[in-house]
């Protein structure tokens, strides 16, 4: 292939006089180029003329044609040590100036959106969207929250040495492939090709519109969703918490509904996004039961693997309240969730230990359920674990009856989610007769800042991530 041959596909393919490009390339893609990279190069200045611009990346060693356009004595390079581009043309230094200054190194200010302002093309030569440097920009204009600042110290282009931290800087894994369609059925970016190469001509102001629109509907856009994929679950899993982070509440997960063993339940609430545990069972027993050590140890386990301890659920009225109150104290947990009735003993031995204390209703009434939350909280300072299923299987809905009847809101610090049918039987949320969805909505309309704790008092059916995309789908439609 020749440099003219080159230059008339190029021209075919949209590109002209004075146009912007930034080019990601594979040389061997072409098949025989006389010349090699060089003829590339000039076959795109000769398309793009005096008044255009040709743009590579020039970070890491990506390839044959960016390492001769850098080494060309008109090349001009962004400042930043990070997302580096090399430009020659009437606009390289415009392109190129005051990189290092933005906040990120691919969002505003960048050569990456400068490049989309002035409507420019993204040219991907034989390779595909994984090339695809702007795709990043899309992903720090939203601000994803699985992206992580980065720090490097350079020199400025005056020589002094400055130490910089660019925020929303891209990791691991992406999913860059399946935008393709998106961006092909959307007209941003059309496919042709020249030699043996396939060549995507994208719009980039085009396509930065399509993403970031995607992207705001839904922040794993570029995410895939492979379960095997230990980055992109990770990335996933940034995003829930970023949206938990949101919340006036604080989202806690039955040890039970976690896992098995201590380590299951680290690996499974980090997929999920989720760093409180509520310990109720480990290893099929209870966890106000088993040996003192092996309590002490599975916290300090867990806080290890970054996941704190909200509270330790009683299954039942303690024979002897001083035991508990030496284990609880032994394990540093601050706080125990007690059955509402024969429970004062213990409320008073943890309470004098400075422990909190939350009682959490059993299968009675709402009537009942009042007033003794009522007259615990005239002794001491104490609130209400309100369980849902507890009072479907006392004969009531939870929301039209025992939450309005008891008037709950003045004593309650957290809910439990969780749902069952009248006969007792677990069903995944807001598939049964526990009305947690209007349980959820009204506590959220009181901005309430206490605890929801998937999987309290009455494990679902499904595993942990059945249980969060449940309630996440519950948020989403409310």
């Amino acid at each position: 292939m020749e440099r003219a041959e080159l230059v008339k596909s190029l021209r075919e393919l949209g590109l002209g006089k004075g146009d912007a490009v930034l080019l990601h390339s594979s040389l061997i893609s072409l098949g025989y180029v006389e010349g090699g990279a060089e003829t590339v190069v000039k076959a795109f200045l000769d398309v793009i003329g005096k008044r255009g611009t040709l743009l590579v990346p020039a970070f890491g060693a990506l390839g044959i044609i960016p390492e001769v356009l850098k080494k060309r004595p008109d090349a001009v390079f962004s400042d930043c040590p990070v997302g580096t581009v090399a430009a020659v043309g009437a606009s390289a230094k415009e392109f190129c100036s005051g990189h290092w200054k933005a906040d990120t190194a691919h969002g505003k200010e960048t050569p990456f959106t400068k490049l989309a302002e002035k409507d420019g093309w993204i040219c991907l030569l034989g390779v595909d969207q994984d090339r695809n440097t702007s795709l990043h920009s899309v992903e720090a204009l939203l601000e994803l929250p699985y992206l992580s600042p980065v720090t490097r110290t350079f020199r400025t282009p005056e020589g002094k040495e400055l130490t910089k931290t660019w925020n929303y800087y891209p990791g691991p894994h992406r999913d860059f492939i399946g935008l393709d369609r998106i961006l092909l059925e959307s007209g941003a970016m059309h496919i042709g090709r020249i030699g043996n190469a396939q060549v995507r001509m994208i719009r980039a102001a085009q396509m930065f519109e399509v993403l970031l629109a995607l992207g705001e509907e839904d922040p794993a856009f570029a995410l895939c969703e492979n379960p095997s994929c230990a980055d992109c679950v990770r990335q996933r899993a940034a995003i829930f918490a970023a949206e938990m982070a949101k919340e006036s509440f604080r989202l806690t997960v039955s040890s039970r509904l976690a896992g098995r063993y201590v380590p299951e339940m680290i690996e499974n609430l980090k997929r999920a996004g989720i760093s409180l545990i509520e310990l109720d069972y480990l290893q099929g027993k209870a966890c106000a039961l088993i040996p003192a050590n092996t309590l002490k140890r599975a916290v300090e386990e867990l806080a290890e693997g970054g996941i704190t301890v909200s509270a330790l659920r009683v299954p039942a009225v303690p024979d002897d309240p001083a035991k508990l109150v030496e284990r609880v104290s032994a394990c540093g947990i601050h706080r125990v969730i007690l059955p509402l009735m024969n429970s004062l003993n213990a409320a008073k031995a943890l309470k004098k230990a400075s422990v909190e204390v939350s009682f959490v209703n059993l299968c009675q009434s709402a009537l009942s359920a009042k007033e003794a939350i009522t007259a615990l909280a005239k002794k001491f300072d104490c609130d209400l674990t309100f369980n849902g299923p507890r009072f479907v299987m006392a004969g009531e809905m939870p929301f039209l009856n025992s939450y309005r009847t008891g008037h709950f809101i003045k004593f309650m610090h957290q809910l439990d989610i969780a749902d069952c049918k009248w006969d007792g039987e677990a069903t995944a949320l807001a598939c049964g007769n526990g009305e947690i969805k209007e349980l959820i909505s009204i506590l959220r309309c009181h901005n309430f800042s206490g605890y929801f704790c998937l999987g309290g008092g009455m494990t679902p059916p499904g595993s942990l991530e059945d249980t969060v995309n449940d309630f996440r789908n519950l948020l989403a439609a409310m």
